[in-house]
């Protein structure tokens, strides 16, 4: 391999949840920050929990609500 043109690699690098949880790993990266791991993931923990950190659904329901509501009402 040549010298010089790989990144650095960390044994001991650290993945941080948004919930908590850290896992240590090994990557390219010394920390990684991660909002949904195994331990939170509505899959993996059974709960029902809805994550919308950008307002996609209101976004969405700006821009074509009137539809939905139309076929709401039409029913």
């Amino acid at each position: 391999m040549k010298k010089g043109i790989h990144p650095n690699y960390y044994e001991n690098a650290v993945i941080r949840c948004a919930c908590g949880a850290e896992y240590r790993i090994g990557s390219t990266r010394p920390e990684i920050r991660v909002e949904v791991c195994a331990k939170c993931h509505p899959f993996f923990t059974g709960e029902t929990r809805f994550v919308d950190t950008e307002g996609k659904i209101e976004k969405f329901m700006k821009k074509y609500g009137h539809i939905y509501q139309a076929k709401k009402e039409g029913e």
